[in-house]
């Protein structure tokens, strides 16, 4: 019976459903106005797991993960560009969306747009109007905190305390330096609504998109722990004042990534985009570096515990490359590895123990399968080896590897610019060019070729790349460059 840690009630509780079979769940997604970093990467890739895990158990899963592409960073970047608010979001929400693929996350089943949920937010903020928890004050509407007596519980924070530690400056519009805005007066970028032209606080627009899509309670909500104050606990007081009732029967929340002990984020400025990381590791690699901690605990970056997750994973992958064409009809997973399996995920997502019992079945299958043999039809017991093989890649691929990725070549930066110097004379690039950037803009070069149809510019860069040893791969979502194996 899978049991997870409620942070609420701050204990690990048996998941049951609202209804029998089926499971709603809500995923607070990004805010469209930068590229995605590793801590993003984490809180996504634990997310995608859970989803996974909860459809091989059996369920019925819907997960829904919106898209806030209305904010106050959106607003400042798209002025500061001089650009309109959904040229920032259209850019950003493309990357994001890349980013996750090469992670290999699946898409949630529903994935709504702020934007498109205005008329619900206000619906809710004029509901919770009438039952008394907020008030409007010139334009601007927040939501009483006092008034809701059970907040703070689920950060912890009772209000005596919030209140303790909130700033002697207070905005004259509120009652209560804790009252928290649910529609903010905005004349230049609004939206109509009774209070004037405005635009939703961030916290209603979750609770507006889960309503719409998941109902008035959802079984679980999850996001990173930087988001339990103010954002979960935001939403759990507005929800449930405008509702009457539960909004989350399982709040869960992720531990951060830290490199040097400190969050990584992008107001402190130390962070890696998914972008930058999957450049180096592929997603096999990342997602062991992410599962071999626990979900909850904080997890430090560094290289050397990078590099040694590509180790791993290379493993696990490898261990079955001569099965991966292998037609696996009538075959089921061993019974007491995926019960070894289910045992590690129902206690609370222990991804680590799972990776465990998988590499149990690569040292049984390495047993089975001698060094060298590529016909595993040869071997003794082929089906034996069969059945594990096909074992390792039904349980791996629940926690979301993906066992057709190979790695790429890998040289070091000098050994990649020995290999493509004659591009840089023939493109007219500077010696002092890294090499990887050198590519890189080649690639941006064919893609504007591309998109001016100019054919003979676009094959003629392909063409050199191949010629230098550098294979490059398009696809509907952009090209990407690899050395040839």
């Amino acid at each position: 019976m899978l049991k997870l840690f409620n942070t609420l009630s701050k204990k690990l509780e048996e998941f049951k459903p609202q209804t029998e079979g089926a499971v709603n769940m809500y995923v607070c997604g990004p805010t469209v106005y930068d590229k995605a970093h590793l801590g993003h990467a984490r809180c996504y890739i634990t997310w995608d797991v859970l989803y996974r895990y909860l459809k091989f158990s059996g369920y019925n899963v819907t997960y829904c993960r919106n898209v806030t592409d209305v904010d106050d960073k959106i607003l400042k970047k798209a002025d500061a560009a001089g650009v309109l608010p959904e040229v920032i979001t259209k850019e950003f929400y493309q990357s994001f969306k890349n980013s996750l693929k090469g992670l290999n996350a699946l898409n949630p089943d529903v994935e709504p747009f702020a934007t498109k949920t205005i008329g619900e937010m206000i619906a809710m903020v004029k509901k919770l109007i009438e039952n008394g928890y907020a008030y409007e004050a010139d334009g601007d509407v927040y939501f009483e905190v006092g008034k809701y007596r059970s907040y703070g519980a689920l950060s912890g924070q009772p209000i005596d305390d919030l209140m303790a530690g909130a700033r002697v400056e207070n905005d004259p519009k509120k009652r209560s330096p804790l009252d928290f805005a649910l529609w903010k007066k905005d004349e230049k970028h609004g939206y109509k609504s009774p209070w004037g032209l405005g635009r939703p606080g961030w916290h209603i627009e979750c609770s507006a998109m889960s309503k719409k899509y998941l109902g008035e309670t959802i079984d679980i909500h999850a996001g990173g722990a930087d988001l339990q104050f103010p954002h979960h606990e935001n939403e759990r007081a507005q929800s449930e004042c405008a509702n009457g009732c539960t909004f989350v029967k399982y709040w869960l929340h992720n531990g951060f990534v830290t490199i040097n002990k400190e969050k990584m984020s992008k107001s402190l400025g130390n962070f890696l985009t998914i972008d930058d990381v999957l450049k180096r590791y592929n997603s096999n690699a990342i997602r062991f570096f992410i599962l071999t901690n626990h979900y909850r605990m904080p997890v430090e970056f560094n290289d050397e515990a990078l590099e040694s997750a590509k180790n791993g994973a290379k493993r696990l992958i490898n261990s079955v490359k001569s099965f991966i064409e292998a037609d696996f009809e009538g075959f089921k997973p061993d019974e007491e590895a995926q019960n070894a399996f289910k045992e590690a995920m129902d206690d609370d997502l222990n991804t680590s123990k799972a990776l465990a019992v998988l590499f149990s079945l690569v040292d049984r299958l390495k047993k089975a399968v001698p060094d060298g043999v590529l016909d595993v039809k040869s071997i003794e017991n082929a089906d034996e080896a069969k059945k594990l093989a096909y074992t390792i890649i039904t349980l791996g691929s629940v926690l979301g590897f993906d066992f057709t990725l190979q790695d790429k070549q890998e040289l070091n930066d000098e050994d990649l610019k020995a290999l493509i110097l004659p591009l840089y004379d023939e493109f007219g690039f500077e010696k002092s060019m890294e090499p990887k950037a050198l590519l890189d803009k080649l690639l941006e070069d064919r893609k504007e070729a591309r998109a001016n149809k100019d054919w003979a510019k676009s094959d003629l860069i392909r063409d050199k790349l191949l010629a230098a040893g550098i294979l490059v791969k398009d696809s509907k979502d952009g090209s990407v460059w690899e050395v040839k194996s």
